[in-house]
């Protein structure tokens, strides 16, 4: 179990994937092309927040049979019992969401070492650090950095994922990481990642 956590954890997960898309607006229409050509074995989290509650739980409904039949994990952004409800293997959230609720793969967000305190105390099985770089999510926002983020990741007693701006390039050394744009682009069909980038991502963090 240690190969698969940054320290040493019990009662927690198997091994998380190391490659998430995360749903948006923005990528809609091309998720079922993108969860097809994604690793098998990877995850999705579904936020789709534009959408009305029926039709986000719709569209999540259309979605899960492609995510399984790839092996693919998939996370809703609400609490445990919602994702429960609607058939997710896991959720997505600020700490104080993750808190209560039935055992189940838990997904906080952090973006301060007082947000990892309130993630480690919420159960949380990994933690996505994030912005890493300017994302289109926070227009404006300062980016940590690789530094930053990996002097946050290190403090983490659970795996931490690294999103925001992030592509297969910039990818290279983190152990997970997360992204919306750089999964989905939309001037060309979404590429398959290639082995060397997952290879280079199952090293720890330095």
């Amino acid at each position: 179990m240690g190969r698969c956590y940054s320290v040493p954890v019990k009662n927690r997960q198997p091994c998380l994937p190391r490659l998430w898309l995360v749903s948006d607006a923005r990528n809609d229409a091309v998720l079922e092309t993108v969860l097809a050509r994604l690793p098998r074995g990877s995850g999705l989290i579904y936020r789709h927040y534009h959408l009305a509650p029926g039709a986000r739980r719709a569209r999540l409904r259309a979605l899960l049979p492609v995510a399984r039949r790839y092996g693919h994990r998939v996370v809703l952004s609400g609490d445990a019992r919602q994702a429960r409800r609607w058939q997710a293997q896991g959720c997505y959230g600020a700490a104080e969401t993750l808190a209560r609720g039935p055992r189940m793969l838990r997904l906080a967000t952090v973006h301060s070492l007082r947000e990892l305190g309130r993630a480690h105390r919420s159960r949380a099985d990994a933690v996505l650090v994030s912005p890493v770089f300017a994302t289109a999510s926070h227009p404006g926002a300062e980016g940590l950095g690789p530094v930053r983020w990996r002097l946050l990741a290190q403090r983490a007693q659970v795996p931490a994922i690294a999103l925001g701006g992030m592509t297969a390039r910039r990818a290279r050394g983190f152990p997970r990481w997360a992204a919306i744009d750089g999964l989905s682009p939309k001037s060309r069909p979404p590429q398959p990642c290639s082995r060397s980038i997952l290879d280079a991502d199952s090293r720890p963090a330095a």
